[in-house]
C-alpha cells in the first residue's frame, strides 16, 4: 500500500467547515521540506516545519484557538492560527506560506492535516472554526 502524503498518494482533506475539498502532499523544494497544498487549480506553499512548532504553540496555549483564515493581502484576527502563521515571533520569524502572494490561508488549510495526522482537534462549523492540541 502507497504511503500517504506524497505527490502520488495525497492526503485529500477538507476546509474545516467541510465545504471544498483540496489536497496536501509532502514535497522538497530548494533544498527545503515543504507542505504542497492543491486548492482547485491554485498551488500553495507551506513551510514543513509548521506541524511541528503549531503542534507546540497549541500545546502552550493549552485551550483552543480560533483559526482566523484569511488571504495574505488581508489582516489576520489577533489571537488566532492565521495570526501566528505570519508572526515575526513565531519560530521561523514570519510567513510559514512560501508563495509569495498565496501564503495567506495557513488558519484555513493546515488546521485539517494537523487533525488527519492527529496531532490537533478541529471544529467544523460554517463559520469560527478553532483547534486545540492532542
Amino acid at each position: 500500500m502507497a504511503t500517504e502524503g506524497t505527490k502520488e498518494t495525497p492526503w485529500k482533506l477538507k476546509t474545516p467547515p467541510l465545504s471544498s475539498d483540496y489536497e496536501m502532499y509532502k514535497d522538497e523544494k530548494d533544498g527545503k521540506e515543504v507542505i504542497v497544498c492543491v486548492v482547485g487549480k491554485t498551488t500553495l506553499l507551506y513551510d514543513y516545519r509548521c506541524l511541528d512548532d503549531l503542534h507546540k504553540m497549541l500545546q502552550e496555549k493549552g485551550d483552543w484557538v480560533e483559526l482566523g483564515s484569511a488571504d495574505e493581502q488581508k489582516p489576520a484576527k489577533e489571537g488566532s492560527v492565521e495570526a501566528w502563521g505570519r508572526s515575526e515571533t513565531n519560530p521561523v520569524g514570519g510567513w510559514y506560506g512560501l508563495k509569495k502572494g498565496l501564503r495567506g490561508r495557513f488558519g484555513m488549510y493546515i488546521p485539517p492535516l494537523m487533525e488527519k495526522l492527529g496531532f490537533a482537534e478541529v471544529t467544523h462549523d460554517a463559520k469560527n472554526n478553532k483547534m486545540k492540541a492532542i
